[in-house]
């Protein structure tokens, strides 16, 4: 067995620090609505078919809230909303696909012991009840979207704390009929990501899990099966997201997590699925809810960014292909923030970074080239 390796490197503050980037929120007035719902996630694409991003803001958790729709003026102004639909409900998620193949962004709805729901898009905006998917009442989490089978439709993978998951193989007409359970029901999962994590050109899962339960990866053997699984990290991690992406470019996916009340890991992929070296790139300890990777800087090298709870959220930027890092705070709000993206909104080719706020305002922020 190899040796665990921990490469633990200093984090610098920004001050001090020459760094070509900035974000910024217009003092307070880059915001999603006025209302302070208990919004848990975010769904961006879009939605009107005008060619800029819009965002449907998933609200409620355990209590019915209203979701809603945002639409970008094509600037990266949200000056018109509407209700995504009448009912409300415990929403955990949105995300957002052309589950039905007829050209425009369908929204599957992700709730807490209520039905999943799909909902149709008209073209211009406007939803409509497209049925339920995955167990009817279920503690559901998270969803993401892949086409899992590879057969030309979009899928809908369930996260379920404390219950199995589920994968829901859509038809090609966005009928759900089929599931799959994934995982096993031991698994506290949060959030689940999607990549080819062996390079056998199928897709595999990765698992955050929380309640102390040990993090996996379920490899697809070509025909859904998922049984073979490699741990990573601790064993006894508190881990609320993950994401895939290749951190220190050497052609092979690897793992970031955030966790709670522990330090943020990196797992770098040997290529041959060890997962032992990892790298700590927050030390902070914070209640990490949420994270995104983009290449915020325009420097070629993927950057993280780290959504906390009762903490200020922070971007780590990525240097010498992993191995430095320096942080810059996004705000000092200490705000619950579940759900953290990067997506450019504004329409001048850098990602831009938006903020699902738990009974706060949904705060996103441009990223501008400094002195801009």
């Amino acid at each position: 067995m190899k040796k665990l390796l921990t490469i633990c490197f200093c984090i610098f503050l920004m001050n001090g620090y020459s760094q070509d980037v900035q974000f910024q929120n217009r003092r307070g007035r880059l915001i999603l609505g006025t209302q302070k719902a208990r919004t848990a996630s975010l769904g961006l694409g879009d939605i009107d078919n005008d060619g800029d991003i819009d965002v449907v803001v998933a609200n409620g958790r355990h209590w019915p809230g209203q979701n809603r729709v945002f639409f970008n003026s094509g600037k990266g102004v949200y000056t018109v909303s509407q209700p995504l639909h009448l009912q409300r409900e415990t929403s955990y998620a949105t995300e957002l696909a052309d589950f039905d193949k007829d050209g425009d962004l369908d929204i599957a709805v992700g709730n807490d012991q209520a039905p999943n729901t799909i909902l149709w898009n008209d073209g211009k905006g406007n939803f409509s009840f497209g049925g339920n998917f995955g167990q009817l009442y279920a503690p559901t989490r998270n969803l993401t979207v892949a086409d899992i089978n590879q057969d030309g439709a979009m899928d809908i993978l369930i996260t379920n704390r404390g219950r199995a998951n589920e994968i829901c193989l859509n038809d090609g007409t966005g009928n759900f009929t089929k599931n799959l359970e994934f995982g096993t029901k031991d698994d506290s999962t949060i959030d689940v990501e999607v990549a080819d994590m062996d390079g056998d050109k199928d897709l595999d899962l990765i698992l955050a899990n929380r309640d102390g339960g040990q993090n996996y990866i379920y490899l697809n053997d070509g025909q859904m099966d998922f049984s073979t699984k490699i741990p990573f990290g601790t064993g006894t991690d508190e881990t609320r997201s993950v994401a895939i992406a290749d951190m220190n470019a050497d052609g092979f996916p690897d793992i970031i997590t955030a966790n709670i009340g522990e330090p943020n890991y990196l797992y770098l992929n040997d290529g041959q699925l060890d997962f032992s070296q990892q790298i700590q790139f927050d030390t902070s300890q914070n209640r990490s809810y949420s994270l995104a990777t983009a290449d915020l800087d325009l420097d070629g090298s993927i950057d993280i960014i780290i959504g906390n709870v009762r903490a200020g959220n922070a971007v780590f930027f990525n240097k010498n292909k992993g191995k430095e890092w320096t942080t810059m705070l996004l705000s000092d709000n200490k705000f619950s923030t579940y759900d953290i993206l990067a997506k450019d909104v504004n329409g001048d080719g850098r990602p831009d970074i938006l903020e699902a706020n738990s009974d706060e305002w949904n705060y996103y922020y441009f990223n501008l080239k400094k002195g801009q």
